[in-house]
């Protein structure tokens, strides 16, 4: 049974995640400049990247135990797997959701490893995966 904590940081997560996913289905042009330019069918990857996010959503509020543990997981590598488009954006100086300074830029490249980090400890997925290993 989660904490109390835990339960409300996984919810807070997943309001998080879902605002974020709609974000790119209704502002494509906004997280447009944080999509790399050399990648192709940009606004493609900003629509599914905000599907995805919804998707992960949903499975952070719908799912419990071991699916949930295993889930946290998934969140987790989402987040490392968008990182190297927060790195572009800083690189660049790309100007997006009022990262128009370097300074900015640099403060959201620290929040990503929090993101991680919330997402395996409010489900789980950490005690899970160490429990396995023991096993």
């Amino acid at each position: 049974m989660p904490t109390a904590a835990a339960l409300l940081a996984r919810l807070l997560l997943a309001a998080f995640l879902l605002v974020a996913g709609v974000g790119h289905l209704v502002a494509t042009d906004e997280f447009l400049g944080q999509t790399p330019t050399f990648l192709p069918w940009r606004e493609a990857i900003v629509v599914v990247s905000g599907l995805v996010e919804i998707a992960l959503a949903v499975g952070l509020v719908v799912l419990r135990g071991e699916r949930l543990a295993r889930w946290g997981w998934v969140v987790g590598v989402f987040f490392v797997a968008v990182f190297p488009g927060n790195v572009w954006q800083l690189v660049n100086a790309s100007d997006s959701f009022g990262l128009d300074t370097t300074t900015g830029r640099v403060v959201r490249l620290f929040f990503q490893p929090l993101l991680v980090a919330w997402a395996l400890w409010c489900t789980g997925a950490w005690p899970w995966w160490r429990s396995r290993r023991a096993a």
